[in-house]
């Protein structure tokens, strides 16, 4: 994501007086000193740029531009660069201070509306002077989306990077939260996937589930090709190939007996690993997995369901994960089911929540709802992950995706020191 061209990254532009603290504001966002800072109002001079990664957004690239009202020798060449950035603008963040709306705000707000740029308001300063309710009030009339921070406040950085990705989650482009290739990229052109997909009471009669259709499309659509068996099948198939595949893929459920089947040199995971990073963010769901080794006997976890069915005898999510969850951590835990668009308010009772592969959630709910856990300061990971953990093959089933694989080895760590 480092090397993504600027052109393909989302622009967010920072427009406000001088002396507001946009460069303030920008530095505590990316956590460095890239834009001067200093008391003297007028200090950023030119359209300062910073690209970063900013997940689960993707890769941005951050515009600081001069103050609306500069009134130094320069000023007409400084405000003809500010008002050019909107050209560029796909998101606009307007730095304001507390109680104070002038004439300058009020034509960032038209211009911005004239294009039809979604716009962000952040107050700022709140360390120096709370805004009032009043105040507060009218910038989200005005606005719609409002943040209060003070970007010299280390201490709750975290906090205003969660409501700004919030807002941003909301507000952006749908071109920008176009999902990741489901496997594609684990495959060469003229590649082969090894699909494991087991025939139970779980599958449908006549046909695959939607998972299992779509990677198998997104094999084809990059000129790969997909092989289908069963579990049973799984060892001999392999064992006759002339040329071992790229991958192979199995239903979560039978992990345990596809990584002993499967040579350890060959790539191995799951579908729903696979749309954990389609539809949301696996290397925070990776992260979150490790939580469940801190998982105590009364602890409360909630199993998050996309779609409503009628659950069956064996129901994977109301049944297998809970049953597999309460072995491990040898006693009884409270465990709370939501299904469909339900999703609770209340994520900070919650130790730890596991969602399913949301293959009928789109990705900007997805994400939103990985985000609401972290806001709520819980760790969410999701079925297929959380199965690999329990049956021990976790790091072998995240082994193609190494940002992953780090991140859940990071934490599990950090909870072990």
């Amino acid at each position: 994501m480092n090397k993504t061209p600027r052109g393909n990254r989302l622009h967010i532009a920072l427009f406000g007086r001088t002396n507001v603290g946009k460069s303030s504001f920008l530095n505590m966002i990316i956590g460095q000193d890239i834009a001067i800072t200093s008391p003297v109002a007028g200090t950023t001079t030119d359209v300062v740029e910073k690209a970063m990664e900013l997940l689960p957004i993707g890769p941005v690239v951050f515009l600081d531009t001069a103050g609306l009202d500069d009134m130094s020798m320069l000023a007409e060449l400084r405000l003809k660069k500010t008002y050019r950035v909107f050209d560029r603008t796909d998101i606009a963040l307007l730095i304001l201070e507390p109680d104070v709306w002038t004439e300058y705000e009020e034509e960032i707000l038209k211009e911005a509306q004239k294009r039809k740029i979604p716009l962000i308001g952040i107050i700022n300063k709140i360390d120096l002077k709370e805004p009032t309710p009043n105040f507060i009030k009218q910038v989200k009339s005005r606005i719609g989306r409002v943040i209060l921070v003070s970007a010299l406040d280390e201490s709750h950085r975290d906090d205003y990077i969660n409501a700004l990705k919030a807002h941003l989650l909301e507000v952006c482009p749908a071109d920008f939260l176009q999902p990741p290739p489901l496997i594609g990229d684990l495959l060469p052109p003229g590649g082969l996937a090894v699909l494991v997909v087991p025939i139970d009471l779980e599958a449908p009669k006549g046909r695959l589930i939607l998972p299992q259709v779509q990677t198998i499309r997104d094999a084809l659509d990059n000129d790969a090709a997909a092989l289908v068996v069963k579990e049973r099948e799984l060892a001999h198939i392999l064992s006759i190939l002339k040329t071992p595949p790229n991958v192979v893929v199995c239903d979560s459920q039978v992990v345990l007996k596809m990584c002993a089947d499967t040579p350890k040199e060959i790539p191995a995971t799951t579908f729903s690993i696979l749309f954990s990073r389609y539809k949301g963010d696996l290397v925070e769901q990776a992260r979150g997995a490790a939580h469940i080794e801190a998982l105590k006997p009364g602890d409360k976890v909630l199993i998050a369901e996309a779609c409503t069915h009628h659950p069956i005898e064996d129901d994977i999510g109301r049944v297998k994960i809970p049953r597999w969850l309460r072995q491990y951590v040898g006693g009884d835990l409270q465990i709370d089911v939501y299904a469909g668009k339900d999703y609770p308010e209340n994520l900070k009772e919650y130790k730890l929540v596991i969602h399913c592969g949301a293959c009928v959630l789109n990705r900007r709910e997805m994400l939103t709802r990985i985000q609401k856990a972290k806001e709520a300061g819980v760790p969410i990971t999701n079925y297929g992950i959380c199965i690999s953990f329990l049956q021990g093959v976790l790091k072998r089933t995240l082994s193609p995706f190494p940002a992953a694989l780090l991140a859940f080895e990071k934490e599990l760590k950090r909870l072990r020191s």
